[in-house]
């Protein structure tokens, strides 16, 4: 997709919340075992296709956290007042559940996430934060 068509798309309609999921070193892995971690990623694209962006990368950099997803809000989230989550030991399909109905109904700024998910939740270094807004 060039520039153009992505600039196209996000005029075409609201910016909708983006689940980054990291899929490098370890995340994503034999080094995190009993997870299928590719059926977890087609999950995620399956159950948000319509409603989120969801997106794989190679390293979010925070490896003892493995398996991380990301989520950040939507235009209305941010305006809202919605910051990115960073979730981290996501290896249960359970979880995947829960973070999918959370982003339907609005995500960060717009809907509160479902109580076991601060159980995931972790604040990364302000490095990790940084870098992984510049990607």
């Amino acid at each position: 997709m060039s520039r153009r068509d992505r600039g196209e798309a996000r005029a075409a309609g609201p910016a909708r919340c983006t689940v980054t999921v990291c899929r490098g070193c370890c995340c994503g892995t034999g080094k995190v075992p009993g997870v299928d971690h590719a059926a977890q990623l087609a999950e995620l694209r399956r159950a948000l296709s319509g409603t989120a962006t969801v997106r794989p990368v190679t390293c979010l950099d925070a490896c003892e956290h493995a398996n991380v997803i990301v989520v950040q809000p939507s235009a209305a989230g941010r305006a809202a007042g919605g910051r990115p989550v960073w979730l981290g030991l996501v290896n249960d399909p359970d979880a995947v559940g829960d973070i999918t109905a959370w982003v339907e109904a609005g995500g960060p700024g717009l809907a509160d996430p479902a109580g076991i998910l601060d159980l995931y939740a972790f604040s990364p270094s302000r490095r990790i934060r940084r870098d992984a807004e510049l990607s």
